[in-house]
């Protein structure tokens, strides 16, 4: 059985004048735990709005989504809150850090929401967190204190802190530069691996689209499955940045031609 299973899933919004702007239209998509996967679109396309349904921020117009085998439209709002804090860990482009709260104290956020034995160990269980990110020693730095690179590791490491089953990630290097965006990436595919959680990042960069498992693309609210090179399969047939290209290499694909702005 898939962890995650979308069927025919559509979101619409009627606007001021009455008339209905589709966003999703009738998306397919099943995930697995400890899956990687890629989706790929351009800004407008409707990715945040498929992040905020898998994530159960958002619900879908019409279709079906089941978690588990559960269809979660049959699920109270109370059921579906506590599903969503429990099995769904959450990393952002703008990181959303607790101004004037330090990064254990932003870690450890999540947690008090926890129940037992997690609730009790709350501050331990975080500062163990942020030291297999690698900032044991940033422990009791205010946001503002920090790197780019570093606001983003305490971004991860709130996310993970509750060992989510799914770690949903809006362009999750997009604030960031490519050496750090690189870093980023490798650890929660690491951290993904190690929990068994699937993995579904929300990306217009074909570098970080390129190291999941299985691609897609969302076009005009449709989605659709994309052929790009994984990492291990073909590592260096993936450039991090279009422009570091020399003139003389191959062409890209009709498919990347599309997500280089």
């Amino acid at each position: 059985m898939s962890l995650l299973e979308l069927h025919g899933v559509t979101k619409s919004v009627r606007l001021p004048d009455d008339s209905v702007l589709e966003i999703l239209r009738g998306i397919d998509l099943t995930v697995s735990a400890g899956e990687h996967v890629s989706v790929v679109g351009r800004s407008g396309t409707g990715k945040s709005t498929l992040l905020n349904i898998l994530g159960l921020l958002d619900a879908a117009t019409d279709g079906e989504y089941l978690l588990d085998g559960v269809p979660i439209g049959r699920l109270r709002s109370r059921q579906r809150a506590r599903r969503r804090g429990e099995g769904f860990g959450f990393v952002f482009q703008q990181f959303h850090l607790l101004p004037g709260r330090t990064a254990l104290e932003n870690v450890i956020a999540p947690l008090l929401y926890a129940r037992g034995r997690m609730f009790w160990r709350r501050r331990t269980i975080a500062a163990d967190m942020l030291d297999r990110v690698g900032l044991g020693t940033r422990m009791d730095s205010m946001p503002e204190h920090l790197s780019g690179g570093e606001q983003q590791r305490v971004a991860i490491a709130r996310a993970l802190v509750r060992t989510p089953r799914v770690i949903l990630a809006d362009e999750p290097t997009g604030a960031l530069d490519l050496e750090t965006g690189a870093e980023i990436m490798t650890l929660l595919d690491s951290m993904a691996t190690e929990n068994d959680a699937a993995l579904i990042a929300i990306t217009h960069d074909l570098a970080v689209a390129s190291r999941a498992k299985r691609h897609f693309r969302l076009g005009d609210g449709v989605l659709t499955p994309l052929d790009l090179p994984t990492e291990d399969r073909a590592p260096d047939d993936v450039p991090i940045s279009r422009a570091d290209q020399s003139p003389a290499e191959d062409e890209p694909s009709d498919d990347e031609r599309e997500f280089v702005s």
